[in-house]
């Protein structure tokens, strides 16, 4: 027996395919650009993540997150959870690697209002950030693109970077898997577009970055390997694994950008946390981690992605530098397309409405 009445509420569920479909009508990109200068002027909430991590049967690393977030709109705050589940051996099972849902919920009632299929807008924005800094920070005429990885990360990459970058006219793609870089090529065949572009699977890491003008590594390594010397002149590295550089191709690049210093720095396990922690990598305004003396030489972290995009740092100055963007990742940026998601799932009576 209940022992307290609840009205009926209800609240939109979007599978993966209603939220593919709500998104045809969505600026992914221009989501993801707003969340991040929202942020960066202290109108966004961003708690610590929670994770989980176990051991499957088999022996494979595993993971639960939940991220919270919510940014100070205009028109009102937008307030929700994106959770994300990971086994490392799924794809040996013929599954993708994660999967999960974001939650939207309403601001005075704290009750729900649209519970959606996560994986896809977090592939999807994680691309947005990729495309926004080519936008800002690629060479005048990209040409050539280097996928290293070729999973889900990597098509949701090549489907949003053909349709952003128009220039681009060559795609290499590069995976330690037999087989996996010549399906992800066939996939990018079919994408609009895609019947223009030279496609080319490389023997190995080097030969897939060594003319490109825009590398995006979208890996699992835990130990970086791509050399400062590995990289053309005016190369920009959309580093969204996080581990595949090495110490040396971030001190030496030309600029170097994160989405959130806070994020990047607290982190021990990725590379810019690792090296704040060392001594070898200085923040936005100069410090070095409390506690850490710096080493001579100590490269710092020249600015944010929010910054570029809303002019207050210059970004390029010249059309050699290379460039990383390292961006760490942020449930505000799930938050924010989750959000429009909803908007045209409602204006479109896509999904399903369920009651609680």
């Amino acid at each position: 027996m209940d022992f307290e009445r609840y009205p009926e509420s209800s609240f939109r569920y979007l599978t993966r395919a209603d939220v593919i479909e709500a998104t045809r009508r969505i600026d992914i990109v221009d989501a993801v650009a707003e969340a991040l200068v929202l942020h960066s002027e202290g109108r966004s909430v961003l708690p610590e993540e929670a994770y989980l991590g176990w051991t499957t049967s088999g022996g494979a690393a595993a993971r639960c997150l939940a991220m919270p977030g919510a940014l100070i709109k205009e028109s009102g705050p937008v307030i929700g959870l994106k959770t994300i589940n990971a086994s490392v051996a799924n794809p040996d099972r013929g599954i993708p690697r994660s999967q999960g849902f974001t939650l939207l919920l309403d601001v005075d009632t704290a009750r729900p209002v649209a519970l959606m299929e996560a994986a896809y807008i977090s592939a999807m924005r994680t691309a947005a950030v990729t495309a926004l800094a080519a936008r800002h920070l690629a060479v005048e005429i990209p040409r050539t693109l280097a996928l290293i990885g070729c999973g889900t990360l990597a098509q949701a990459h090549a489907t949003l970077l053909l349709a952003s970058v128009p220039t681009l006219g060559e795609v290499i793609a590069y995976d330690i898997t037999p087989g996996r870089a010549e399906s992800l090529l066939a996939f990018v065949a079919g994408l609009p577009g895609g019947e223009r572009l030279a496609l080319k699977a490389a023997a190995g890491p080097r030969e897939c970055v060594a003319d490109a003008d825009l590398v995006v590594p979208v890996t699992t390594v835990t130990e970086g390997y791509i050399e400062p010397d590995w990289l053309k002149a005016g190369a920009l590295i959309a580093h969204v694994s996080l581990d595949d550089l090495t110490q040396e191709a971030v001190s030496s690049a030309d600029l170097v950008v994160v989405d959130d210093w806070g994020l990047v720095s607290d982190d021990p396990r990725r590379l810019l946390g690792r090296m704040h922690r060392a001594g070898s990598l200085l923040g936005p305004d100069g410090l070095p981690r409390p506690g850490v003396t710096p080493l001579p030489g100590a490269r710092r972290v020249d600015a944010s992605l929010a910054d570029i995009v809303a002019g207050r740092h210059p970004g390029r100055r010249g059309q050699n530098d290379v460039i990383v963007s390292n961006p760490f990742g942020m449930s505000i940026l799930d938050v924010a397309v989750a959000d429009r998601v909803r908007a045209q799932a409602e204006a479109r009576d896509i999904g399903s409405l369920l009651s609680l």
